[in-house]
């Protein structure tokens, strides 16, 4: 049998995207979203759990491919002129006095956890479980003048809280987690203009790149709650707490957004706007968070000079847009039933010669998962080659495994790669490759050159969409401007 008709045959027995695609070694079949998470989990070998860490996640290489992926998106978004969030990194442990000093230790040490040395005569520590107290020790260090204001400060070091065993849940309730967290130091002036620019951060990525559950171009992808003063276990005068909640009003209103009240649920230090997403089952989570806060910039006599040349004391916003990156990288598990858009898809290729001990099938299939992979140097190089910042460097792999050629189409295929590349003979002696994709199974012949082009250009088609999002949306009357996210890399 001739090669080329092989390839067919097998593209009609293995490829075809009519019939559901299950794993080679199993038939089973699942429905329950938290299920459906642990399956595509599992099964793209993106995480595991481990009862000698409970509440924590062991991210594997794949998962770790895209949880980067999404940490290098936001940090380029926040780097646009409207935000310039300038990113620090801060400890992770801090003394109990910071606690005391915050409120933390009164209102919230039932879920933060004790750090004891050696030493145990000496001060008492506490892992961190938000970053809003050692960013206002940054903010103190130094004088600052109007002219400065806003100061924003971004920070994706892991947090930890003391969640109770029973509370915690797969991705969505950890007690080591990462937020994409931020602090705004601003005027009074300046609140709502600062809310706005967060709310259009979050309008950009869950209405616009993202697309939770959207029925339409019109409909959107979350809600928005205002959650208010605690009943108890809150810092601050009443008065100032009511000022804050009138001042996130008054924003909600301008923006002309839907919101709900859910009073009593706001932070012990301020009141709160948390974004909501729903998952297939309608249950919402609470992902971003854009809190008001009076109460830590007095207990840390945080100060400004204003225009008089007189002390005056900032405001504090706490945002965090993707909220826990964890808990986001669930949703969007679910949402995108593990079938991850290109940019995004920790398994962007699989390469798959047909006989895996012809040499010339397998050294075509090296060659060209070096290029695609962007690797500059050769193994038995005496010399290495620095790999420069903008590679290309896309995520490809080769299946030299001995099982039938079939099997290892379908356990790609299953495991929701992008492409599929297959050499057998005929693309041996043509120097040539049967490209594919997982949602057609139409079979095009491409050079080396060819496919490097085309996953470049696919890189460069989602850059080139979210900079057309701002476009696309500009004839729809909004009260919050849209925004044109940046591009993950430089456009070629």
């Amino acid at each position: 049998m001739k090669c080329k008709n092989q390839i067919s045959i097998l593209n009609r027995r293995f490829l075809t995207t009519k019939s559901k695609i299950t794993s080679p070694h199993t038939t089973n079949s699942v429905s329950n979203p938290t299920s459906l998470i642990q399956d595509i989990a599992l099964r793209q070998k993106l995480y595991i759990t481990d009862p000698v860490s409970p509440g924590s996640i062991f991210f594997l290489p794949n998962g770790t491919k895209i949880f980067n992926k999404l940490v290098q998106f936001m940090k380029l978004q926040q780097q646009q002129s409207l935000f310039q969030y300038n990113e620090v990194i801060t400890p992770l442990i801090y003394r109990k006095s910071l606690w005391e000093r915050s409120g933390h230790w009164e209102n919230y040490q039932d879920d933060m956890f004790k750090v004891e040395g050696i030493d145990l005569s000496k001060k008492t520590l506490g892992l961190k479980p938000m970053n809003c107290p050692g960013h206002c020790v940054m903010f103190s260090r130094f004088d600052h003048s109007y002219q400065e204001l806003p100061i924003r400060y971004t920070d994706f070091s892991p947090l930890h809280r003391n969640e109770a065993s029973g509370a915690l849940s797969g991705l969505t309730r950890l007690r080591k987690f990462h937020q994409d967290d931020g602090h705004i130091f601003c005027t009074k002036e300046q609140i709502e203009s600062e809310i706005v620019n967060c709310l259009k951060l979050v309008d950009l990525c869950y209405n616009q790149v993202f697309k939770f559950n959207k029925t339409s171009d019109s409909a959107l992808s979350y809600t928005i709650n205002l959650s208010t003063r605690p009943t108890d276990h809150y810092i601050g005068d009443i008065s100032v707490w009511n000022h804050a909640e009138d001042v996130l009003k008054s924003v909600l209103k301008k923006i002309n957004k839907p919101w709900q009240l859910n009073e009593g649920d706001g932070a012990f230090y301020g009141p709160k706007l948390d974004i909501m997403v729903p998952d297939h089952n309608g249950k919402k989570h609470q992902v971003a968070t854009i809190q008001l806060d009076f109460q830590l910039p007095q207990r840390f006599n945080l100060k400004f000079k204003n225009k008089n040349n007189e002390y005056e004391m900032p405001i504090m916003i706490h945002r965090a847009i993707f909220g826990s990156i964890e808990r986001f990288m669930a949703l969007l598990i679910e949402h995108y039933k593990g079938k991850w858009p290109f940019w995004l898809n920790p398994c962007q290729a699989m390469i798959i010669p047909i006989k895996t001990d012809n040499k010339k099938q397998v050294d075509q299939c090296r060659k060209l998962k070096k290029r695609l992979c962007g690797e500059v140097n050769d193994y038995n190089s005496d010399t290495l080659k620095p790999m420069p910042f903008n590679s290309h460097c896309f995520n490809v792999d080769i299946d030299e495994r001995s099982e039938s050629v079939g099997y290892r189409i379908k356990d790609a295929l299953y495991k929701d790669y992008s492409y599929l590349i297959i050499v057998g003979e005929n693309e041996a002696n043509n120097n040539t490759f049967s490209v594919r994709t997982r949602e057609d199974r139409t079979i095009h012949q491409l050079t080396e050159d060819e496919i490097y082009e085309k996953f470049c250009e696919l890189e460069r088609s989602f850059q080139s969409y979210l900079l057309s999002i701002s476009k696309s949306f500009s004839t729809k009357a909004s009260a919050i401007p849209v925004l044109s996210p940046r591009p993950l890399d430089p456009i070629d």
